[in-house]
């Protein structure tokens, strides 16, 4: 049998930052950053504009230097650490494994979205917004009909684009989605080679999933300064009364992330027998490096590690669970998507029948898998979404206002989503995959 070194063993150079409680310097980071951001904003009649945009600009920096590190290697890393997790299972194991991994995400995924309507459904923040003048104005309010009727159509080829006709294309617009297919189909392909073919592959995915993890090692330096730097500039630039002019719709969504992540707690009680209160312990520092860099990309090296060290996942599982929940769990976009699509129509003062909303779920089902891991990626997939309930999308510069906020919610509840499975899939599949 073909081994392959856990992850946990390549991620040491970790070890330093988790001791050093990198949690707190990140809430740390959180309120100086906010306070800053509160300083610098225009409106407290303190800094003028031109110098806010200035300092904005530098406050910003160490945070698109630790996204941009972050996307570089989120490639290779998803690639090697998807390859280990096949390789590590039986062909026999993967098969069940994969499919019954699939049909779990799509329930969670369902649940989250029917959370996210009821909780809209029930609060109707877009009728408070309709009651304050509502959106601006804009054509296409009669699309409804003629989106449906298209939709149908449109499934065959979304299938068979799922699988990438040209990988280097996928891997170089960043579509996350082909490069998980064309992964696990190297990776299945790998444990059909005789192991001295293989092993020069797999010694060479290894390497590359070492390299992946110091240079994650050296971006962690930065996070507590990213966080306060992005902060700061987030607050400067919005101010505090966007988040208050659209305050009720910002809590109903926030509502139903907690709804949505008491689920998660559910499950973790009912299924895998342990304390969910232990569980948030646990997993605390994912949840917080998620909350405030709005990445799930970013937290998925630490995510792994969480699994692996403090829920005590076997590193199968988690080397196969975790790059693929990052790429297509994406739960709390799936229902903040939801959310946002009736609130508007709700602002907009567009009806929506029971057609429309099963509509808007498959529509989001399958935008919410070809969601970007990160930040404002839920609201470029969030476009398609309106369009196919045919909701106007000139709505949307507000959204983007206000995003920011939603993102880190909605991203931690993700990452909670994906440490959920690991121990749901570890609890089945765990002692068979060692």
């Amino acid at each position: 049998m073909i081994e392959f070194r856990p992850l946990n063993d390549l991620s040491v150079h970790l070890e330093r930052l988790i001791k050093g409680r990198l949690w707190l310097k990140v809430i740390i980071g959180l309120i100086l950053g906010a306070m800053l951001g509160i300083f610098l904003n225009p409106s407290s009649g303190l800094i003028s504009e031109n110098i806010r945009d200035v300092t904005a600009t530098w406050l910003d920096l160490p945070g698109q230097i630790f996204m941009r590190l972050v996307q570089m290697i989120m490639i290779p890393l998803i690639f090697s650490s998807i390859i280990s997790g096949i390789i590590s299972n039986t062909s026999e194991n993967l098969k069940s494994f994969g499919l019954r991994l699939m049909l779990y995400f799509v329930f969670t995924t369902i649940a989250a979205i029917i959370i996210g309507i009821g909780t809209t459904l029930l609060f109707k923040p877009g009728a408070y917004m309709l009651a304050l003048g509502g959106f601006p104005s804009a054509e296409g309010d009669d699309m409804i009909p003629s989106k449906q009727s298209l939709q149908i159509d449109k499934i065959p080829n979304a299938i068979s684009n799922l699988i990438p006709n040209n990988p280097l294309e996928s891997i170089l617009n960043g579509e996350m989605l082909g490069v998980v297919i064309f992964t696990i189909i190297i990776g299945v392909a790998i444990t059909q080679l005789k192991d001295k073919t293989a092993n020069p592959i797999i010694r060479f995915a290894e390497a590359i999933q070492k390299i992946c993890m110091i240079i994650v090692s050296w971006a962690m330096l930065l996070v507590p300064y990213a966080v306060f730097g992005l902060m700061a500039a987030l607050i400067s630039r919005t101010g505090v009364e966007v988040f208050i002019g659209l305050g009720y719709y910002i809590l109903v969504v926030i509502i139903g992330l907690m709804v949505l992540l008491t689920f998660y707690m559910m499950i973790i009680l009912i299924v895998v027998r342990m304390n969910p209160f232990v569980f948030i312990q646990k997993i605390k520092e994912p949840l917080l490096l998620a909350f405030s860099t709005a990445s799930s990309a970013a937290v998925m090296p630490i995510s792994m590690k969480t699994a692996d060290e403090k829920l005590h996942v076997s590193s199968n599982i988690s080397d196969f669970v975790i790059p693929i929940g990052a790429t297509i769990n994406m739960d709390g976009t799936a229902l903040f998507q939801c959310a946002t699509t009736i609130f508007m129509a709700q602002a907009y003062g567009i009806e929506l029948s029971i057609i429309n909303l099963i509509l808007i779920t498959a529509t989001v089902v399958a935008a919410s898998i070809g969601t970007p891991a990160i930040p404002g990626g839920g609201v470029i997939i969030l476009a398609t979404v309106l369009e196919s309930a045919g909701i106007p999308i000139s709505g949307l510069i507000v959204i983007i206002g206000i995003d920011r906020i939603l993102g880190m919610f909605r991203t931690a509840v993700n990452v909670s989503g994906d440490l959920t499975a690991c121990l749901v899939f570890d609890k089945f599949y765990g002692s068979n995959s060692t």
